[in-house]
């Protein structure tokens, strides 16, 4: 595993982002971690995020996007400082925009902002977490509704690796039903892989018995691959 994803997952349990114990997922589902971006709460940390980010978007399709787009509410962090870490450490001046979730009706309207969309262009979508891919689904209608884009990838931080509405992950899903690229900075393999039994700042966060509970979670909403 690269030091990178190392660095980030370390990065997520000291911000309280990655949690361990006894959670419900918005989807009913009980689950024995838990991935809140909402608790990241300065601009160190936005830094951080960013440079994450940008280093999967670099590493994997350095290329392949004109435009960064971020969901609301929190993907609006995320692409900014995506953005401004893309501009500062790779020199690549990248539009981004996002969306409000209540249409303007005063001014110019829409619930674009930032960057205008132009037909052509290719747009990267930047998430937190997807579960069921919800906000992705919203979202593709409202870009194709401004311009002629094409959606080519989403990024998210996490790939829970679970099912979403069928034996696939959410990100398969995602992938298969809208041709695009589906790619997350680290997977729960990996976070396992790396945490399990390991002290972070003097305490073990997975220990034997979170990944006893993690196991049997996965056993029933693991995703086949």
């Amino acid at each position: 595993m690269e030091a990178y994803k190392k660095n980030f997952i370390e990065f997520m349990v000291r911000s309280n982002v990655l949690t361990f114990g006894d959670f419900i997922t918005k989807s009913g589902r009980p689950t024995p971690f838990f991935i809140n971006t909402g608790n990241y709460e300065n601009g160190e940390q936005l830094l951080k995020l960013g440079q994450y980010y940008a280093k999967t978007i670099m590493n994997t399709i350095p290329d392949g996007f004109d435009v960064l787009y971020g969901p609301a509410y929190k993907g609006i962090p995320l692409v900014v400082s995506t953005a401004m870490i893309l501009h500062s450490d790779y020199g690549k001046k990248m539009p981004f925009c996002f969306n409000r979730k209540e249409v303007k009706d005063h001014g110019e309207g829409g619930n674009i902002i930032g960057h205008k969309l132009k037909d052509g262009e290719r747009v990267l979508i930047i998430e937190d977490v997807t579960t069921a891919g919800t906000s992705v689904r919203e979202s593709i209608p409202l870009l194709k509704a401004a311009a002629n884009v094409s959606i080519t990838a989403l990024v998210v931080s996490v790939n829970r690796m679970e099912k979403g509405g069928t034996e696939k992950s959410a990100l398969d899903e995602l992938r298969d039903e809208f041709k695009i690229s589906t790619l997350a900075i680290v997977t729960l393999s990996e976070i396992i892989s790396h945490l399990h039994n390991k002290e972070i700042d003097g305490r073990v966060v997975l220990d034997d018995v979170i990944f006893g509970k993690i196991e049997a979670y996965r056993n029933i909403y693991g995703a086949d691959k």
